[in-house]
C-alpha cells in the first residue's frame, strides 16, 4: 500500500515519487508537495489506511480536487479533476508528497471526506465489490477446487480488486482522450499506449491489455495506422472499449451468458475441468475443419476448428505448449471425431474443451455443407450481435472461386452470383492464398476460414480430391 505500510507508518518520499510516470511527473509533484498551494486537506484512517484529499492551486480560479484512494491492496486509486491524462498526475503525488510529511500538514480525521472525496470513493469501491462479484460469477472463480477455502477466496478477491482498479484507471483515460479529442491522438508514439496496456497487465486484466494495443496503429503511431478513416476506426474501438469495460464493471446487470462473455474478454478464464463438470455435453460426429499453430517466443498456442455433422455447431479447442513444445492434442484436418464436447458459458458458445471420445478418429468421407458470401456476412451479423467483441466467426464457404489480386486485394467470389468476400489484408502474403488458387484451377471449390470485420481469412479448403491446406 502507499502512503502508510502495514505497520501504520508513512511511507518515504522515495517510495511515494516511485509512483509517478515519468521524470517530468515526480519533479513537478515534488513542488507540490508543500502546504502553501493546498487547502482542505485531510485523511481518514482505515485499518492503517484508508484515503487523503486536498484541494490544490493552480492557475485558474478553481482549485484543483484531488482524492487518493489508499485503502486497496491492489494498489492506490487516484482521481483528481485537473486535465492531466497521467496517472497518478502531479498533484496527486503532490498530495501524498505532503501526506507523507507528517501528521501536520494532512491531519487525520475520523469524520467523513467532503462530498466530492466521498462520492468518488463510493463510486470506486462499490464498482470494486460488484466486479469482485462478477469474477466470482459462472466461469469467472479461480477455477480452483473448494477445498482451498478461503485462501481461494481471498486470491480472487485481490484479483477481482485489481482488475477493478485497472477498469476504473482505464475509464479516466478514455475519457480524458475524448476530452483533448482524438485529433490530438494522431501521431502520438506508442509509448503511452504501451504504458497503459502494461498497466491493465499489471491489473491481471490481459484482455484489456491486448485491447488497447490495438489502438496504437490506429492513432497513427506508425505506418500500420495510415490511411483514411483511421479517426472513426479509432473512435469506434474506443466505444467497444468503454462498452467493455463498463460491461465488467456492471456484469452483475448483465444476462448471465452476456455476463460470461464480458469476463473471458477482460481475461478471466475458466479452467477446463470446471467447464467439463459444470456445461453439458454434447454429442455428435464432430468434423476437423482446421488446426493451426501460433507462437509467441514463449508459448505455442494450437486452435483447432470442428464442426458438428448433425448439429452444425461449431466449435474451437485450443491447446497450450510451453518451452518450445508442442500441444499435446493434435486432430488433423480430415478426420471426424465421435466425442462430447463442452463449451465455455458465452452469450455465443464457441470455445469447447474436448470430453469422452466414443470411438477412434475417422476420415471424412466428404467435404462440409457450406454457405454463400451473404449467407457467410450474415453469421458473422447474428454472432456480433450477441459478442460486440468478436472479430470473426467460423464458416464454410462453398461453391467460391478464389480472386488473385494482389493490387487491390483477394476475393472469394460466388460462382454463380455477383457477391464476393475481400480476403482479410493480413492473408496476403501467405502462400495458402496461391495454393489455394492453384487448388481451384479457376473453378469453384469448398473453403473454411473465419469472416470478420476485416474480411475472409482462409484456413482449409476441399477440393473434388478432398485436399486440404
Amino acid at each position: 500500500m502507499v502512503g502508510m505500510n502495514p505497520q501504520g507508518e508513512r511511507r518515504t518520499e522515495d517510495q511515494v515519487l516511485a509512483l509517478a510516470p515519468d521524470a517530468a511527473s515526480r519533479k513537478a509533484g515534488a513542488r507540490l508537495g508543500v502546504p502553501g498551494p493546498w487547502s482542505g486537506a485531510g485523511a481518514r484512517a482505515e485499518g492503517g489506511a484508508g484515503a487523503v484529499w486536498g484541494e490544490c492551486r493552480g492557475s485558474g480560479s478553481t482549485p484543483y480536487r484531488t482524492v487518493v484512494d489508499l485503502a486497496d491492496e491492489a494498489g492506490p486509486g487516484f482521481h483528481c479533476t485537473c486535465p492531466s491524462r497521467k496517472l497518478p498526475c502531479k498533484h496527486a503525488l503532490g498530495l501524498l508528497l505532503l501526506w507523507s510529511s507528517g501528521a501536520e500538514a494532512v491531519p487525520v480525521t475520523a469524520e467523513d471526506p467532503p462530498a466530492w472525496a466521498s462520492a468518488w470513493l463510493d463510486r470506486r469501491r462499490q464498482r470494486a465489490r460488484t466486479a469482485a462479484e462478477a469474477a466470482e460469477g459462472p466461469g469467472g472463480g479461480s477455477g480452483e477446487p473448494a477445498a482451498d477455502g478461503g485462501q481461494a477466496r481471498r486470491r480472487a478477491d485481490r484479483r477481482a480488486q485489481r482488475m477493478a482498479a485497472g477498469a476504473v484507471e482505464l475509464e479516466q483515460r478514455l475519457v480524458d482522450l475524448l476530452r483533448h479529442g482524438l485529433a490530438a491522438a494522431e501521431g502520438s508514439a506508442y509509448g503511452p499506449w504501451e504504458e497503459t496496456a502494461a498497466r491493465m497487465v499489471d491489473a491481471q486484466a490481459p484482455g484489456l491489455a491486448a485491447r488497447i494495443r490495438e489502438l496504437a496503429p490506429l492513432s497513427g503511431a506508425g505506418r500500420a495506422g495510415a490511411g483514411a478513416g483511421r479517426g472513426s476506426r479509432l473512435l469506434e474501438e474506443c466505444a467497444l472499449l468503454h462498452a467493455l469495460n463498463q460491461g465488467f464493471l456492471h456484469a452483475d446487470r448483465l444476462p448471465g451468458p452476456l455476463a460470461a462473455t464480458v469476463r473471458s474478454r477482460v481475461g478471466v478464464s475458466t479452467d477446463a475441468a470446471s467447464v467439463l463438470a459444470s456445461a453439458a455435453p454434447v454429442r455428435d460426429h464432430w468434423l476437423v475443419l482446421a488446426q493451426q499453430d501460433g507462437d509467441d517466443g514463449r508459448l505455442i498456442t494450437r486452435r483447432i476448428w470442428l464442426r458438428g455433422t448433425a448439429t452444425g455447431r461449431m466449435a474451437l479447442l485450443l491447446s497450450y505448449g510451453g518451452g518450445g513444445r508442442s500441444p499435446e492434442l493434435s486432430l488433423p484436418a480430415g478426420l471426424v471425431l465421435d466425442a462430447d464436447l463442452a463449451f465455455h458459458p458465452s452469450a455465443r458458445p464457441l470455445r469447447a474443451v474436448l470430453g469422452t471420445r466414443h470411438a477412434p478418429p475417422a476420415p471424412c468421407p466428404a467435404p462440409p455443407p457450406g454457405v454463400g458470401t451473404e449467407a457467410a456476412l450474415r453469421a458473422y451479423g447474428e454472432a456480433l450481435r450477441d459478442d460486440p467483441w468478436l472479430d470473426a466467426w467460423p464458416v464454410v464457404l462453398s461453391d467460391v472461386v478464389p480472386v488473385p489480386d494482389p493490387e487491390r486485394g483477394w476475393q472469394l467470389a460466388d460462382a454463380d452470383g455477383d457477391s464476393a468476400l475481400p480476403v482479410d489484408p493480413r492473408c496476403s502474403d501467405r502462400t495458402g492464398l496461391w495454393q489455394l488458387t492453384a487448388i481451384s484451377g479457376g473453378g469453384p471449390v469448398t473453403v473454411f476460414g473465419e469472416c470478420g470485420h476485416r474480411g475472409f481469412a482462409p484456413l482449409a479448403t476441399w477440393a473434388p480430391e478432398l485436399v486440404a491446406l
